[in-house]
């Protein structure tokens, strides 16, 4: 795999950046004081909010934890986790035809993708699915989700954008933590409005709101977690 610069925490670990990536599975850990935290599911607003570089950059700071990460690759429409780990995407894989063939002696390695970096796995989208929404909801993929949670300690949902289709909230019965990536400069608040919308219709919650693309000092990316919806503290 080539030095993707999508992985900048790796890339330049004592980044703004990627402290700030750590502050955000720091923050969530703390949400999680109750309760036991192992599955992420991370969404936007719309397309172009970098929610898929978010969701691989806190799988590398989870997996330099020392946890055993699985990103899961749930856009099945236009995922991109492959890319970003520079593997191939299956047309008789993927976690489309994992959920179409899932059974309980289903040879499971045949789906899951073990990355160039260390401690994470990943299940690419596989090929687009005339019927996303019906597969995403089949007993197939809870059972499938129950069952690869046995098998890692966290496994991060990199899921389509929240407006406009109802993959996401399918998925958020499945989910520990929620978290939302904005655009600095591009995400309206009525966006966020109508996120915080769908949440509540999912009888779920926005666990933290990600702001990507903030110039700080005129370079880099900048990420600040908060976990209340209306406020965000910088970290």
């Amino acid at each position: 795999m080539k030095n993707n610069t999508d992985l900048l925490i790796n890339v330049n670990p004592k980044s703004m950046f990627s402290e700030s990536i750590k502050n955000i599975r720091t923050n969530l850990q703390f949400s999680a004081v109750d309760k036991k935290l192992k599955v992420i599911l991370n969404t936007s607003p719309e397309a172009g909010d970098g929610k898929s570089f978010i969701s691989a950059n806190l799988a590398a700071a989870y997996a330099q934890e020392g946890k055993k990460v699985l990103i899961i690759d749930c856009d099945l429409r236009r995922g991109r986790e492959h890319a970003i780990f520079g593997v191939e995407n299956p047309t008789d894989g993927g976690y489309s035809n994992l959920i179409l063939n899932y059974k309980e002696e289903i040879k499971m390695s045949r789906y899951i993708i073990s990355t160039k970096v260390k401690n994470i796995d990943l299940i690419p989208t596989g090929p687009t699915p005339p019927n996303p929404i019906e597969l995403l909801s089949s007993r197939s993929n809870g059972e499938l989700l129950e069952t690869l949670k046995k098998h890692y300690d966290v496994i991060i949902l990199d899921c389509p954008p929240v407006l406009g289709i109802s993959d996401t909230s399918i998925l958020l019965k499945y989910s520990d933590a929620n978290l939302v990536v904005v655009s600095s400069g591009k995400t309206q608040f009525e966006l966020l409005e109508r996120t915080k919308k769908v949440f509540e219709t999912a009888n779920s919650k926005i666990t933290g709101v990600v702001i990507n693309k903030a110039n700080v000092r005129k370079n880099g990316y900048y990420s600040y977690y908060t976990n209340d919806y209306y406020t965000s503290e910088s970290k």
